[in-house]
C-alpha cells in the first residue's frame, strides 16, 4: 500500500483550522463547493465536483471515522474512483510557531501511478487552499480551484 503524505503550516488557531476540516461549510470552503452529508462520528459526507459550466465530474462519499476536536479528522473513502474505494484521508493538527501544522496523508492506494500522481498534486492545491480559507476567509474550492492538467 502506498500513501499520499503533505504537511503544511497555517498561520491560525488550530480550532480554525478544525473547523474548516471537521464542518459542512468548512469543506465547501476549500474543497469543492457541493458538499453535503452529516460531518459527525459515524456520518458520511459526499463531495461533488461540477465544471465551471455546472456539468458533475465526478465526486467521493465518505464515511466519518472520527473527528477528534483540534487534532484529528479522519474519513473512509466508500464511493468514488475505483483506486479512491477504501483509502483512508486523515488531517492531524498540532502547533508550532505560531502555525498550525497540518499532516494530510491519503493512505492505502493500491497501486501507485499517474493517476496517484496527479491525486497528490490536486490534494496540494487544495490543502493551499484551506491555507486560504483559514487566512483569508477565501479559499479555492472546485469549480474554481486550480486546474493542474486535462483531468479535473
Amino acid at each position: 500500500m502506498m500513501d499520499i503524505v503533505h504537511r503544511i503550516g497555517i498561520k491560525a488557531p488550530t480550532s480554525n483550522v478544525y473547523t474548516a476540516l471537521a464542518t459542512i461549510d468548512g469543506l465547501a470552503g476549500w474543497w469543492t463547493r457541493d458538499t453535503t452529508g452529516t460531518s459527525k462520528p459515524g456520518g458520511h459526507v459526499d463531495f461533488r465536483f461540477h465544471t465551471a459550466a455546472g456539468d458533475e465530474i465526478g465526486g467521493f462519499g465518505m464515511d466519518v471515522l472520527e473527528l477528534t476536536p483540534d487534532q484529528r479528522v479522519h474519513w473512509r473513502v466508500l464511493d468514488g474512483p475505483a483506486e479512491w474505494v477504501g483509502t483512508d484521508i486523515e488531517f492531524l493538527l498540532s502547533q508550532q510557531d505560531g502555525f498550525t501544522i497540518v499532516t494530510f496523508g491519503h493512505r492505502n492506494w493500491r497501486d501507485k501511478g499517474e493517476f496517484m500522481a496527479h491525486c497528490s498534486t490536486k490534494w496540494a492545491t487544495f490543502l493551499l487552499s484551506l491555507r486560504d480559507l483559514v487566512e483569508t476567509g477565501q479559499g479555492q474550492p472546485s469549480p474554481d480551484d486550480l486546474k493542474i492538467s486535462n483531468w479535473h
